[in-house]
């Protein structure tokens, strides 16, 4: 059998297992299976890659993304420079377990961005500081836009939730959720800022799927703003692990 699945903690929000499960069916895969590997404690890894001799490869989440890293044998040099790893292979070479990591997050928020713009915008709105923040940051900065992160605390280069200006909120042509606020079953949570704020024509993104429209969407929806989920975005990354995972 060949086994892949994911890593995070908690995982009861995550559509990676249906995902696959679905996949596998679909194109006829029987010696297929995906499951989900909860991790209170990175630390946790090592153990878990020695239980499952038939681990091909694993997706990362929330909030092991950066941290992974360490556990790693070799990171792809894109996910190294992003600074967070969301997908890893799995391989052995000699008798013994080779991990290597790559970030599929980036080039997946990338594509899902650029079909919900009919224009850059000159600035965006980083919600988080996360794994997932990093790749957003990344992939903001490549287009050229400048990428402004909030955080819970304050920030070198960005803002607290608390000292954010306004005129800021905007002035931004994209706003991106990278926190898991609003994800099932808190789905009353949301990012705090000043919703007073938006205006028409500006993206609302969230990366959150579950469930597809957040309370942050409902509200950038109320003040005439577009909207969009992380589906897209989920499905992209999914299948570019898939090939990772496939590659030779």
């Amino acid at each position: 059998m060949k086994l892949f699945g994911i890593i995070g903690f908690p995982l009861g929000h995550s559509f990676s297992q249906k995902h696959f499960t679905e996949k596998f069916e679909r194109e006829g895969l029987s010696d297929y299976a995906y499951r989900k590997f909860e991790l209170p404690a990175i630390e946790m890894l090592p153990g878990l890659i020695a239980r499952e001799p038939e681990l091909c490869g694993f997706n990362v989440t929330i909030p092991w993304k950066i941290k992974v890293i360490s556990y790693l044998d070799e990171t792809d040099p894109d996910a190294a420079g992003i600074g967070a790893v969301n997908t890893v292979k799995v391989s052995r070479r000699d008798g013994r377990t080779w991990l290597k990591g790559y970030n599929t997050d980036a080039p997946a928020f990338r594509e899902s961005l650029l079909k919900n713009l009919v224009t850059l915008p000159e600035s965006a709105l980083v919600l988080g500081t996360g794994g997932a923040a990093k790749s957003v940051m990344h992939t903001l900065l490549d287009l050229n836009i400048r990428a402004i992160p909030v955080s819970r605390y304050p920030l070198s280069g960005g803002y607290s939730y608390d000292e954010l200006p306004g005129e800021l909120i905007s002035e931004a042509g994209v706003i991106v959720n990278t926190t898991p606020l609003g994800t099932a079953p808190a789905t009353e949570t949301m990012p705090p800022i000043d919703y007073s704020y938006l205006r028409e024509g500006q993206l609302l993104f969230d990366l959150v799927y579950n469930p597809p429209v957040t309370s942050f969407l409902a509200r950038g929806e109320e003040q005439g703003c577009l909207t969009a989920n992380g589906e897209e975005m989920f499905l992209i990354q999914a299948g570019l692990a898939w090939d990772i995972w496939n590659s030779e």
